[in-house]
């Protein structure tokens, strides 16, 4: 054999590997994204926005309360406990951010493959603005965990230019993003942000990433405490590992920090109620970046600090976090 035709039969060989490999793995993450759908279906209903559709949970009667979860996960977040804790007093509403759970991305998004673009938290607000519109929402209490935190904070800024119905009238930050960070966000996030992860490792991991690897993850999430019981079967992490969830959510936390950078401009015009429940033990989103920063610059915000606690205060200490939005909605005067 020449040296060219053994050249042409290496680069046939590698072609044939990398395309049954890619094959293997759209069928893998797609049998596992059949699989998330059917395990863990729809728990709510859903409402007509402009460009797509977001999925959402409401029970109770009262003041609304308006539920936003974190990065990577869905409104199984708060229908687990939180939920049930407050529909004797509140009429609460629990959304899938968009792109996450059963809601659909921010319309004007590009999401293909090799995209890198996530959707800002004041887009998400404005497109669940539009849903709680619909839905007949009026002065809202934001309660936003984590990346939810921020969208929250975002949601009562869209109030300082719009005369709306659905414009907040209280924030309440679990453990929420707040303020700019230091450093980067280390190579996950750069890494399935590009392009290049979009592509290839995206979709990798959402074939073939074990079950023990979730539940490692998400007992960090909970350190120093520890995961509650029933909390892994229920919160249905698999919905984020379908390859168009996991684009949007990285992709989101990914592009975040500008986006931070411009709504902290307009946290002193921010004249309503802010309470913060946070772990001092929390190494996601650290107290001393998030809450304590806020702090020293909107005058209104009451921060409850947990020692001991991580990065999910409202299943380590529920009725502190209760309490909070009790608070909250006085300080509304909404009770």
């Amino acid at each position: 054999m020449s040296w060219t035709e053994l050249v042409v039969s290496t680069v046939i060989l590698t072609s044939a590997v990398a395309g049954l490999g890619a094959i293997l793995t759209n069928y893998g993450a797609s049998q596992r994204a059949q699989r998330a759908k059917s395990s863990y279906p729809p728990l709510g209903d859903f409402v007509e926005v402009a460009g797509g559709q977001v999925h959402y949970v409401q029970k109770g009667t009262g003041p609304d309360v308006i539920l936003l979860h974190g990065a990577g996960g869905n409104l199984r977040e708060f229908t687990f406990d939180l939920m049930g804790r407050l529909t004797d007093r509140y009429r609460v509403t629990a959304f899938d951010r968009p792109g996450l759970g059963y809601t659909d991305r921010v319309p004007g998004v590009e999401t293909g493959p090799l995209a890198i673009a996530g959707d800002p938290p004041l887009d998400q607000a404005k497109m669940l603005r539009e849903a709680a519109t619909k839905l007949g929402i009026a002065q809202p209490i934001m309660v936003g965990h984590s990346f939810g935190g921020i969208v929250a904070y975002a949601w009562a800024i869209a109030g300082l230019t719009e005369e709306s119905p659905v414009n907040a009238s209280a924030v309440v930050s679990l453990a929420g993003v707040t303020m700019p960070w230091p450093g980067d966000l280390g190579r996950y996030y750069t890494v399935n942000g590009s392009a290049l992860g979009g592509v290839v490792t995206i979709p990798l991991i959402s074939a073939f990433a074990p079950q023990s690897t979730i539940a490692d993850i998400i007992d960090a999430t909970f350190a120093p405490q520890s995961t509650p019981e029933g909390y892994t079967a229920y919160i249905g992490a698999e919905l984020t590992l379908r390859v168009e969830s996991m684009r949007a959510n990285i992709r989101q936390v990914n592009t975040l920090r500008p986006e931070v950078v411009k709504l902290t401009d307009q946290y002193p015009a921010l004249t309503l109620p802010i309470e913060i429940v946070h772990g001092e033990a929390d190494t996601t989103v650290p107290i001393f970046v998030h809450a304590d920063e806020i702090e020293k610059i909107v005058p209104q915000v009451n921060v409850v600090r947990l020692p001991g606690v991580g990065h999910m205060p409202h299943h380590a200490a529920p009725e502190v976090t209760v309490a909070a939005i009790d608070r909250a909605a006085r300080r509304a005067g909404l009770r």
